[in-house]
Parts: C-alpha cells; sequence; structure tokens
C-alpha cells in the first residue's frame, strides 16, 4: 500500500512530486537539494556545509517514515563537479556506521535543480 510521506522539516518539493513515498515496507525518497526547508534558502559555495544541509533534510524524511539512517538501503548522489567528492563523501560518511552503509552509486552531472552543487536521493526499508 502506497503512503504519502511529506514533513515541514525538509524544503517542499518544487514540482509535481512529493517528499517521498513509502511503499508496503520500502521508502522512496526524492532527490533533496542543499535547501534548508525552515528558510527556503538555498547553502552554496561551501560543499560540505551543502552536503550537510542534504544529509539533514534526508534525515526528518526518514524520522516522518519513523526510520533512521541504519534503514537506508539505497543512496544515489549526484554531483555537478566530481572533484568535489572526496568533500561529499567525507560529511556523507558522518551519516552511516560501516556496518550499515547502504549501497551507493556516485554520478556527475552537467545540471541540478536550481543550480545547485549536489543531491542525494536514498531507498530505504525496515
Amino acid at each position: 500500500m502506497k503512503k504519502i510521506i511529506n514533513t515541514s522539516k525538509a524544503p517542499a518539493p518544487i514540482g509535481p512530486y512529493n517528499q517521498a513515498v513509502l511503499n508496503d515496507t520500502t521508502l522512496y525518497i526524492s532527490g533533496q537539494i542543499p535547501m534548508d526547508g525552515a528558510t527556503g534558502n538555498l547553502i552554496t559555495g561551501d560543499i560540505k556545509e551543502a552536503t550537510r544541509q542534504v544529509m539533514e533534510n534526508l534525515k526528518v524524511i526518514l524520522e516522518e517514515a519513523n526510520m533512521t539512517f541504519d534503514n537506508v538501503i539505497k543512496s544515489t548522489i549526484f554531483l555537478t563537479d566530481m572533484t568535489q567528492f572526496s568533500s561529499v563523501n567525507e560529511v556523507y560518511g558522518l551519516y552511516f556506521s560501516t556496518e550499515s552503509a547502504p549501497a551507493r552509486e556516485t554520478v556527475e552531472v552537467s545540471n541540478l535543480p536550481k543550480f545547485v552543487d549536489v543531491e542525494i536521493s536514498m531507498i530505504a526499508s525496515f
């Protein structure tokens, strides 16, 4: 059964989609960008701070679905500049233990919504 998951603690969707969809025991989280959910301000310039904001957005969406990062089974990172990989990876790694880290890919893209430098989506499961 499909259940829509949205929280006011993360940025509202900027298109015809929801923050996440829970289908049975699997949560599909839409890509999150470095936008502060409370202010609507974009975090730009510092890739580590931008990544931290993305991860915090993902965290509150997981919490809304009664999950944590331990429930994440797959993530996708989109970067506009692969030379920033190590900085993004450093911040991303703070949210996972080695034992529970999910499968992942990181892809360089030419552009992202609102011209940000990083976007991350996740799949989680109970």
